[in-house]
Formats: structure tokens, C-alpha cells, sequence
């Protein structure tokens, strides 16, 4: 009963074949509060890892912090497309970090933050308000990390504010 699994089986339960019709995960508040937690959670279980090596390759992690005035005035396909490139480099960060860390606790959070952020990758590349699919051509303000943790603190902060955010914005339009 991997958590993994079940954020992706319920991805997959609500999306449609070309576009995606989330609408429990849009609209009910509670899965977005779950997966806040759960970001808090692995987050606090990689803190508890004993002997977690620095990064000898450092992760490139994109900054998260955001204004909710400037995030406000955004479309939806701009709020997506900037959270997209925010997965993409979590997603790219928890790959090098997995290829670095031995120590079985570190190595299975990784692994988790790893499904969770994929996860949550392809689910918004199914959406969109404009022609055309998804280029990995953005370049988000980022920042190079050695620190394990700080991949996990990273997620967290999307998870909580661009990602809750916009599931809120969305609901506004899918959930009448």
C-alpha cells in the first residue's frame, strides 16, 4: 500500500484519455491537504536519516518561494507551465541525489519524493488551456544544493503554496 501508488492510481482514476478532468483532486480540498502532509512527513523522516552524505554533485533546485499578488495576476497556463518547470528540477534533483545515496532511509524517502513529484509531473502535463503540449524549454530561478534535506524542503514548499494554490484556482473554474 505504497503512498506512491495511490497518488498515482488516484491521478489516473480521475484523469481523462486527451485532457484531464481532476476534479476530485481539484475539489476536494482534502487530497491536497493529504499530500501536504505527506511532502511534511517525508521531510521529517529524511531529517531523521543517520549520516546523510553531502551531494558531490550538487542538486539544481528551482526557488519556490512566491508573491500571491504577482501569482494572482497569472493565468492558469502560466501558474501551470512555471510549476511544471519547478517538478521538472525536483524531479531531475531526487534522480542525481538517488544515484549518490546509499543509505537505505535517505535512498527510500528519495525514492518516495521521486514518485510523488513524477507524479504530480505528468498529471499536470495532461492539462492545458493552450495548443500544444509541454517543452521543457523554461528556465526557473534555481539554486544548487548539497544538502539532501534541503531537495525535501524544496517539495514541501511547492506542495503547500504554487501547488495548493493553483489546485485552489482551478477548483474556482471546475468545481461549480
Amino acid at each position: 500500500s505504497s503512498p506512491g501508488l495511490l497518488l498515482l492510481t488516484s491521478f489516473l482514476l480521475h484523469v481523462k484519455e486527451d485532457r484531464a478532468s481532476p476534479t476530485r483532486l481539484v475539489c476536494d480540498n482534502r487530497l491536497i491537504q493529504k499530500y501536504i502532509v505527506e511532502a511534511k512527513d517525508m521531510e521529517k523522516k529524511v531529517s531523521q536519516c543517520q549520516a546523510l552524505p553531502a551531494l558531490s554533485c550538487p542538486a539544481v533546485l528551482p526557488l519556490v518561494d512566491f508573491s500571491l499578488q504577482q501569482w494572482k495576476s497569472k493565468s492558469n497556463e502560466t501558474k501551470r507551465r512555471e510549476i511544471l518547470c519547478d517538478l521538472a528540477l525536483l524531479v531531475g534533483a531526487a534522480t542525481g541525489a538517488q544515484g549518490q545515496v546509499s543509505e537505505e532511509c535517505g535512498a527510500k524517502q528519495l525514492n518516495q519524493l521521486y514518485r510523488h513529484a513524477n507524479s504530480f509531473f505528468l498529471l499536470l502535463q495532461t492539462f492545458s488551456w493552450e495548443a500544444g503540449h509541454w517543452e521543457p524549454s523554461c528556465s526557473p530561478h534555481s539554486m544548487e544544493q548539497t544538502d539532501i534535506t534541503s531537495i525535501f524542503l524544496t517539495y514541501r514548499q511547492l506542495v503547500q503554496g504554487k501547488l495548493r494554490f493553483f489546485f485552489h484556482d482551478l477548483a474556482k473554474v471546475l468545481c461549480k
